[in-house]
């Protein structure tokens, strides 16, 4: 029995405007960062070049967002409170959306809600304002103001005090508008911002100046840190109409959560699984478990190949080609990775400061005069041994080898614990894990020969047969041929099943059905799946791990040599396997440093 039925027939009858726009402000007005997104959304599109924010207890009790853009006159205003009335389209073409804000939605929503003033003023016209009160609005008034416009809202959610329960702490709210904030002010290094609340400034970012790269660097250093521009690579690639900027940090410059990853298309900041899918798969083989990349990524195309009229929120997109859209995020984010042999300089800071000496007590023992038995005891230490200086346990150094230290990793000047190269850089020191570089060397040499040739393919004695939904079944056909290029055969058996013919030869005990099931979910929840890839790239982690070169074996100079020049023309060296960095470095003015010489 359907539950919802009601026990007489319903009556159709038409909401009243209040009413709807409190509907459309569940969607659009979720919490206070919602309406300040959309208030500094309008604020953009109005062309300003200076949005000053201003919140008070979380944004519940007050919203001022004030402008310098193009503002509006008396005659406008009414209309700017009307639902789906706006100036950013003419409704002819949904598809040509150049603007952030295109529903006219978002100030009637938050007048239903809540008090919202409006004080604008154009080029050539007189200020006004108009107020409007839970729906209630009044007639337009003179005012004073300079040209822009200042929208004010007070006591969000009065006239909806059931949502006020399901906001957080003023605290929380507040770190969701600095988070809006920013992410937009990524978005527009040309235009200052600035949030203050509870009258303490919290963010401020003035307007960048110079080329486009400069100033993106310039705003994404103010708001990600030095730290994460320090170890960045700059992308910059392009396909079917389709562009890719931004930067992506250094495999070893990662996070413990996916809070700095930030993907904006054609300017709007967005949360599409899609693209953060491709991000994880960009960096997918130089991540240790767990961890997660930062990235910056703006992807730039025509309107008409994506459409952002997909939720009232316009937080998530629709590509018209979305493989396209993967493709160029996981190759230029590959090639990047691929292309740099850089060590991250938080590395080198935490070495540095592992090196660096415990600081100690200081006592008036510590600078006694040393009697005469024993500074005759420090000089006898001193002395040379029979046959030069003793060689430490655990260290052993190689006469210098014919090898200038101008090469990025330098020449190898020792070998410690049998385990750690010590090269010489021009301008510092390399530590090398022998164990770890030689494990990413050997991968990648087996990657580039299973590319190099089909992976080989073991067929099943008996074929195993996978009941599916039929929409599944044809979704995982469809990937067919590029599952075969990895070993995996498939083929249709029927309405709503497949049969798996073939499986990779490096998989020999592979469970077919569940890895099918895990791509399909793949599929659903990224539109992409790189699951066989990853199981196949596993299998030969563990080869290159086995094959590698052991931890305790002494290497002579010429095979430390050998393997610093091989990890500098291999691709992604400076990971293993498993993520963690192989090699860090120590420049000479943080040596100079621990020693008090600088």
């Amino acid at each position: 029995m359907n539950t919802h039925a009601p026990k007489m027939r319903p009556v159709i009858r038409q909401l009243d405007e209040t009413a709807a726009n409190r509907i459309a402000a569940g969607e659009v007005v979720e919490r206070p960062a919602s309406a300040v997104k959309e208030l500094v959304e309008n604020a953009l599109d109005a062309g300003a070049s200076r949005i000053e924010v201003a919140i008070e207890d979380g944004g519940r009790r007050l919203i001022r967002v004030c402008d310098d853009g193009c503002g509006m006159t008396a005659d406008d205003l009414p209309l700017a409170l009307s639902r789906h009335a706006t100036s950013k389209i003419d409704g002819s073409d949904l598809l040509a959306i150049t603007s952030f804000g295109f529903r006219g939605e978002a100030l009637p929503s938050l007048g239903a809600v809540g008090r919202l003033t409006i004080t604008s003023r154009a080029a050539g016209a007189d200020a006004a304002q108009i107020a409007v009160t839970g729906g209630r609005v009044a007639p337009v008034r003179p005012a004073a103001g300079n040209p822009g416009t200042i929208v004010e809202l007070r006591d969000l959610f009065f006239a909806a005090p059931a949502r006020l329960k399901f906001l957080r702490s003023d605290r929380a709210e507040t770190q969701a508008v600095a988070e809006v904030l920013r992410r937009l002010a990524m978005a527009e290094p040309y235009v200052g911002f600035c949030l203050s609340a509870d009258g303490r400034e919290i963010f401020r970012a003035d307007a960048e100046q110079g080329e486009l790269f400069g100033a993106l660097s310039a705003r994404l250093m103010r708001i990600m840190g030095r730290d994460f521009i320090d170890n960045a690579i700059p992308l910059d690639a392009a396909r079917d109409g389709l562009t890719l900027t931004g930067f992506a940090a250094l495999p070893t410059y990662s996070r413990g959560a996916a809070v700095a990853q930030h993907v904006l298309v054609n300017g709007r900041p967005v949360r599409d699984k899609l693209l953060t899918g491709a991000l994880r798969a960009g960096y997918m083989d130089v991540l240790a478990s767990g961890r997660h990349p930062a990235a910056v990524l703006f992807l730039g195309c025509d309107p008409q190949l994506v459409d952002v009229n997909v939720h009232p929120a316009k937080a998530e997109v629709r590509f018209r080609q979305p493989d396209i859209a993967r493709g160029l995020v996981v190759s230029a984010l590959r090639h990047a990775m691929a292309g740099t042999q850089r060590a991250s300089s938080t590395l080198g800071a935490a070495t540095a400061e592992a090196f660096r000496p415990e600081p100690q007590a200081r006592s008036y023992q510590m600078f006694a005069r040393p009697g005469a038995g024993a500074r005759a005891a420090s000089l006898e230490a001193q002395a040379p041994l029979d046959g030069g200086f003793a060689e430490a346990a655990s260290a052993r150094f190689e006469p210098q080898a014919e090898v200038a230290p101008v090469a990025p990793l330098g020449a190898a000047r020792a070998q410690l614990h049998e385990n750690y190269i010590i090269a010489q850089t021009a301008d510092g020191m390399v530590i090398v894990d022998q164990h770890a570089a030689h494990e990413r060397l050997v991968y990648e040499r087996l990657k580039a020969q299973a590319e190099a040739a089909a992976i080989p393919a073991q067929a099943l004695l008996i074929p195993e047969i996978v009941e599916l939904p039929e929409a599944d079944a044809a979704r995982i056909l469809s990937l067919a041929d590029e599952l075969a290029a990895l070993g995996l055969t498939i083929e249709p058996f029927g309405p709503g099943a497949i049969a798996i013919r073939e499986v990779p030869a490096l998989l020999a005990r592979l469970d077919g059905p569940a890895l099918i099931r895990d791509i399909l979910d793949d599929l659903a929840d990224q539109g992409a799946s790189d699951r066989l890839r990853g199981r196949i790239d596993a299998v030969l982690s563990s080869m290159a791990c086995h094959g590698s070169v052991r931890s305790g074996r002494r290497m002579s100079a010429d095979e430390m040599n050998a393997l610093l020049r091989e990890m500098e023309r291999t691709p992604r060296s400076g990971q293993c396997n498993h993520g963690r960095p192989t090699w860090v470095k120590l420049d000479l003015a943080d040596i100079e440093r621990l020693f008090g010489r600088s």
